[in-house]
């Protein structure tokens, strides 16, 4: 009220014969305090200029003369903002100094954390002072936001408040300190706004200041002013005794108190004003232009730069004061960087998935899926490898493919080989017996023209297979599926003929009948031609429209790349497979119904029995086939083409070949004629 009264005097609103204007007021740090002023002095127009931090002004206090010499709430928020983005801390508290301080951060500026991944445990703010009757309550208050504090599990804690309250901080930490609560609890990283104040009152100096070793405060930009420090090693109170608040200042930063104010020169410490400032500790007093003392210049010469400019508007230049320019700095570094997370970051291999009613900053680890990866901690979601690469065991890394495919050197490979060559082999010589013996009985009797040919065609199925081994290429990819077509097919006809044949000459033996005429070689020959020449058709469409090519299969197999031909028209490969069964149902169904027929055409049988294995080879090939990856896929087919011709070779043929080598005497008309 000083301001609005006459000098030495306290009546508002009544200042005569005083020449001395004031022309600016330079307000303290407290925002409450100077808004109340500023509402008070903006009806008398008087600006203020405040070396506090700025708040956010409400509509109706939008208009004062008040000039915040400190950023704003929003800058400094956005600077704690990326101090835990630098850090990676994400789970964290916070403690305002008043409840709207609170309710405003969370109506205006809690978003801006949330969109970048901060979550909070709590929102707290201090307890407000309280006397008398209220006391009770305020430590009870106190206690219980302590102990949220210290129970969280939050390593980093936002204190956003003014330059007094780290002495409510400090006196609440020390005097509501707890043994129940763990001591890792209590390692906390206080993150303070720049408008703290650590230089401690007298009454602070014995409690604990533990608590801050770690903290990290921003801080205001200063400079360094030319004759700053031999001014304040000239101050003396005893030169300057009209100025009251340099004499408290003095008893209470060196614990003194002067000759006059005290009766007895025993009671206490007497300060000779010769007490020099430097020596003071930095937690009293600090010698260096600090943030907070040069805002207050700043302020000074604001005040000062406008009343040129207002006196000389003539003058074009005036210093600018920058009240953005601030940044954060490290006291002191860690040699540890501690974390401030609501749980263990996700390990590489691992991907994060949301806890149900929890924060999106706690959430649960769970290891990739089979093909996919995580190379960097705390991924939202695992990613596929490329198609030549595959996870490796951990799941954290691409490793590139193996490129594989059945080989000639491999076991699996040779054995095959060698399983194909030694049935050739014995076709061969099946034949050559059979050639040898070809006017005897046995041969002569089961039409050896359809014989040869049936041999010939099992010859060449067996070195067909060698087509589906070694690295795919264009030629084998067009040839392997066709020539195993055709050859199959051919053999198939060639039993389909002899069956027929031997039913026909059968019904031809009742008296009367019309079946006579069909009966001999062309009609087999019809067969055979008919159902080769059908079956080399669909291989020519085929060939024709869409025909096989080599490719290579990046799925099937987690770790290879399995060379392969591809089919070209599915359609078409699935046509000449349907057209073999077809041919092996009716072939079957015929020799079945020819079983039983008299033992002079006794090849019946041994047709029926061989066409069984044919069918079980083929019936299991399927399920196989469908089932089976990679190389094995090819194998899995050349088993099934060496095991089915083998079975019509051995059953068709072995009989026949031991009447011939081992029992000549059943090789006669006689005999035949017999049974």
């Amino acid at each position: 009220m000083e301001f609005l009264s006459a000098k030495d005097t306290f009546i508002p609103n009544y200042k005569c014969n005083d020449q001395t204007n004031t022309v600016a007021v330079i307000g303290g740090p407290q925002t409450k305090t100077c808004l109340n002023m500023a509402i008070s002095l903006f009806n008398y127009k008087f600006p203020q200029i405040t070396y506090g931090s700025a708040p956010l002004m409400s509509n109706d206090q939008a208009g004062i003369f008040v000039k915040w010499m400190f950023p704003d709430e929003i800058h400094q928020l956005k600077g704690v903002l990326h101090l835990l983005l630098h850090f990676g801390w994400t789970w964290v508290g916070m403690i305002s100094l008043f409840e709207e301080d609170r309710e405003r951060f969370v109506q205006k500026s809690l978003s801006m954390f949330s969109e970048r991944g901060i979550c909070f445990d709590f929102i707290e703010c201090l307890p407000q002072m309280m006397y008398g009757s209220e006391a009770a309550e305020m430590v009870e208050k106190a206690d219980k936001i302590y102990k949220v504090i210290m129970w969280s599990t939050v390593i980093a804690v936002i204190f956003n408040a003014e330059i007094t309250s780290i002495v409510t901080l400090t006196m609440m930490l020390s005097v509501l300190d707890s043994d129940d609560i763990p001591k890792e609890r209590k390692a906390k990283v206080w993150v303070m706004t720049a408008q703290m104040e650590f230089t401690s009152i007298l009454m602070q100096r014995p409690l604990p200041i533990d608590f801050l070793h770690g903290a990290i405060s921003f801080a205001l930009r200063s400079k360094k002013l030319t004759g700053f420090q031999q001014f304040m090693q000239k101050k003396n109170p005893n030169l300057e005794k009209d100025d009251g608040f340099i004499r408290d200042f003095w008893k209470d930063a060196f614990e003194c108190s002067f000759s006059s104010d005290i009766t007895d020169e025993n009671a206490e410490r007497i300060c000779t004003g010769e007490e020099k400032l430097e020596t003071l500790p930095n937690s009293v007093f600090e010698t260096t232009m600090g943030g907070h003392s040069y805002s207050i210049y700043n302020a000074v010469y604001a005040v000062a730069h406008a009343l040129r400019d207002l006196y000389a508007s003539k003058l074009k230049d005036s210093r600018k004061i920058d009240k953005k320019s601030w940044e954060y700095f490290l006291q002191s570094p860690w040699q540890t960087l501690p974390l401030s997370i609501c749980n263990e970051k996700c390990p590489f291999g691992y991907s994060k998935v949301k806890i149900e009613g929890k924060l999106s900053c706690c959430y649960d680890c769970r290891q990739c899926p089979e093909g996919k990866i995580a190379d960097q901690m705390d991924l939202d979601d695992c990613f596929p490898c490329q198609e030549d690469q595959h996870p490796n065991k951990g799941r954290d890394n691409c490793l590139p493919k193996t490129v594989t495919y059945l080989t000639f050197q491999e076991p699996l490979g040779m054995s095959l080989v060698m399983t194909a060559v030694s049935f050739s082999v014995v076709s061969a010589a099946v034949l050559g017996i059979f050639i040898k013996n070809q006017n005897t009985p046995i041969v002569k009797a089961n039409n050896k023209n359809l014989t040869y040919v049936l041999l010939v065609a099992l010859l060449l199925s067996f070195p067909c297979t060698l087509l589906f081994i070694g690295q795919p290429g264009l030629v084998k990819c067009l040839l392997r599926q066709t020539t195993f077509g055709i050859t199959f097919s051919t053999a198939l006809s060639c039993i389909l003929g002899k069956t027929t044949i031997v039913v026909l000459a059968f019904m031809a033996t009742k008296p009367g009948s019309k079946m006579r005429k069909w009966v001999g070689r062309r009609m087999a020959n019809i067969i055979v031609l008919s159902v080769f020449m059908a079956q080399f058709t669909i291989c020519v469409v085929w060939l024709a429209m869409s025909p096989p090519f080599p490719d290579s299969d990046m799925h099937s197999m987690v770790e290879e790349i399995v060379l392969e031909c591809n089919e070209g028209s599915t359609a078409m490969f699935y046509t000449v497979l349907s057209f073999m069964g077809l041919l092996t149902t009716v072939t079957f169904t015929v020799a079945f119904f020819a079983r039983n027929l008299p033992d002079s055409f006794n090849e019946a049988k041994f047709i029926t029995f061989s066409m069984l294995v044919f069918c079980s080879v083929w019936v299991s090939f399927v399920p196989t086939y469908l089932s089976t990856k990679g190389k094995y896929v090819v194998a899995v087919e050349i088993f099934s083409i060496l095991a089915s011709a083998a079975g019509l070779l051995g059953c068709i043929f072995f009989p026949k070949c031991y009447i011939i080598i081992l029992r000549p005497d059943l090789n006669k008309k006689e005999q035949l004629m017999k049974k």
